[in-house]
């Protein structure tokens, strides 16, 4: 599917665009990978990390608030892959029209830009804390959600958007893991940590690049697929790192939940079980009649909810051990 595609990622010099791009130029041919992103240092190291794929790569200085720069870096394109938002929870509670502009002036201007230079495919990367929100980032990226699905509509059909909800990226630069590691490597043996009962959903960059990829393939317009991936403990992370650490609890952030969901009660009337994984088909697209693909899959059940603290799947300490143990941070 990919190989002779021209493909885009926004904010691609992060850790998902780093992953995504390692995958698509070692596994098929694709005729162009661009990174478009605004950090010119980060598209200097990702050049010299893929020197021998030149050929089949460019880099695009450009921000996704910039109408006209998007315009002229879709020309061409076949799929994109919009990876670009402001995510730092606090910093978007201090500056909450930032966050708008990004994360959902961005979005629309990515739909616009898509329709009207003829892409074939966006598939959208949001959050499990679009889920209910609580914090401005997951309402910005709810609204996201809403847009792409909209966009299916606007764009008759031509081009299908849809989106993927995942929620931290283990050995991410924005998860706990490189923080933990960074105090044992201290010598430090009191952690701190928000809540002893936290727990959160484990998913590793791979998964979220086949994520991605099997949004790419099987999408109808409008989905949002979500991963069936386990949850686990933060102080189960902590014992995994460091099994001597102690902690001290520092109290909940403002925007921060106990547990995190991926997909909520009133959206399970709407969620399929598809190939192992959920897919919500989008609810005014779905009532017309849109994405009959999924009709034949089962439902889940009305009262389904996606939690981390209630999930049927969990990783053990010792499991987590590990995983954190050949884990390479990026």
């Amino acid at each position: 599917m990919l190989s002779g595609k021209t493909i885009l990622i926004t904010g691609g010099t992060g850790s998902f665009g780093n992953s995504f791009t390692q995958r698509v130029l070692t596994e098929y041919k694709p005729e162009k990978v661009i990174i478009y992103s605004r950090d010119e240092y980060k598209q200097y190291m990702m050049q010299k990390r893929f020197a021998k794929y030149e050929r089949q790569i460019r880099f695009f200085l450009g921000d996704i608030r910039d109408k006209d720069r998007l315009y002229r870096a879709f020309d061409g394109v076949d799929y994109v892959i919009h990876a670009a938002a402001l995510k730092q929870v606090p910093a978007l509670e201090y500056n909450p029209t930032e966050a708008v502009d990004t994360n959902v002036i961005g979005a629309r201007n990515i739909v616009s830009a898509a329709t009207d230079k003829g892409v074939k495919k966006v598939i959208s990367l949001s959050t499990d804390k679009a889920v209910n929100p609580i914090n401005l980032y997951g309402a910005t990226k709810l609204v996201a959600e809403k847009i792409f699905v909209a966009a299916n509509a606007y764009s008759g059909g031509r081009v299908k958007f849809s989106s993927v909800r995942y929620g931290n990226v283990v050995g991410s630069r924005g998860s706990v893991i490189p923080f933990f590691m960074e105090l044992k490597e201290k010598g430090i043996k009191e952690f701190p940590i928000t809540d002893e009962k936290m727990t959160r959903f484990w998913i590793t960059l791979d998964q979220a690049v086949d994520l991605v990829i099997k949004a790419l393939k099987e999408t109808d317009g409008g989905e949002v697929f979500v991963p069936n991936i386990p949850s686990m403990k933060i102080s189960d992370l902590a014992k995994a790192i460091s099994p001597d650490c102690t902690f001290k609890s520092i109290g909940i952030r403002p925007g921060e939940k106990v547990h995190e969901s991926l997909i909520s009660c009133d959206e399970a009337q709407n969620t399929k079980v598809f190939d192992g994984i959920y897919v919500i088909i989008p609810w005014f697209l779905g009532y017309a009649g849109a994405c009959k693909k999924y009709e034949k899959y089962p439902s889940v059940k009305r009262d389904f909810i996606f939690r981390s603290d209630i999930n049927d799947a969990w990783l053990s300490r010792d499991e987590l051990a590990k995983i954190v143990k050949g884990l390479k941070i990026d």
